[in-house]
């Protein structure tokens, strides 16, 4: 199990446990954990649980994630690693004992409300995937979450998100020289995503297109 307790100025906010899976970390509320503050991307990390490890990764390069008070773009997590997120401290622990979550409201909550929502009057258009090959040939997929996954574990997985800036595509698990963008490898690469870029997962193709 892995346990995330989420600190404001060494007070406690909020703790999860988790027995595996995907776990999403931002500004969103769409997010599994939602830290509600200016300083956190709407999409900032995603953490993977497995059963013999855990792996965080940072998902978006103007809003840095720093473990142990080290930069860091992915990382391996140890247990009682400090993780740094904006303002706020992420712990991560493996033992399932902790201290009950309070639910205190953060400081200045409806400030950042009004900040969040002037920041969002500056809007992208909708994206797509559209399915180039195979059995779903033609298969609309729509990016409208502030992240979208694809692909399966073992054969490459990559994370979408969607930033007021555009859209940025990284490789999540999986041999990422496998997965391509406009036939070249994305490895451990972030990329903003253009109109008619075609991405390729596990051997199956894709073409991102925006709505007009």
């Amino acid at each position: 199990m892995a346990k995330f307790t989420i600190y404001f100025k060494d007070k406690v906010l909020q703790s999860h446990i988790f027995d595996s899976g995907i776990i999403r970390i931002g500004r969103d509320d769409t997010n599994d954990l939602v830290i509600d503050n200016l300083a956190v991307a709407p999409a900032h990390a995603v953490v993977v649980i497995k059963k013999d490890n855990c792996v965080i990764k940072q998902l978006n390069d103007d809003f840095p994630l720093i473990i142990n008070n080290e930069k860091s773009k992915e990382s391996l997590l140890q247990n009682n690693d400090k993780i740094i997120i904006g303002k706020h401290t992420v712990e991560y622990n493996t033992t399932e004992s902790f201290t009950p979550a309070t639910n205190n409201n953060h400081a200045n909550k409806d400030v950042d409300h009004l900040n969040s929502r002037l920041e969002n009057t500056v809007k992208i258009p909708d994206a797509n995937l559209q399915v180039m090959d195979g059995q779903h040939i033609g298969r609309i997929l729509p990016l409208k979450k502030s992240m979208t996954r694809f692909g399966h574990s073992g054969a490459g997985v990559v994370i979408i998100a969607r930033r007021k800036e555009g859209y940025f595509i990284s490789s999540l698990e999986g041999d990422a020289d496998k997965i391509t963008v406009n036939q070249h490898a994305l490895a451990d690469k972030t990329l903003n995503l253009n109109n008619n870029d075609i991405v390729v997962i596990d051997n199956t193709s894709m073409q991102f297109f925006l709505d007009k």
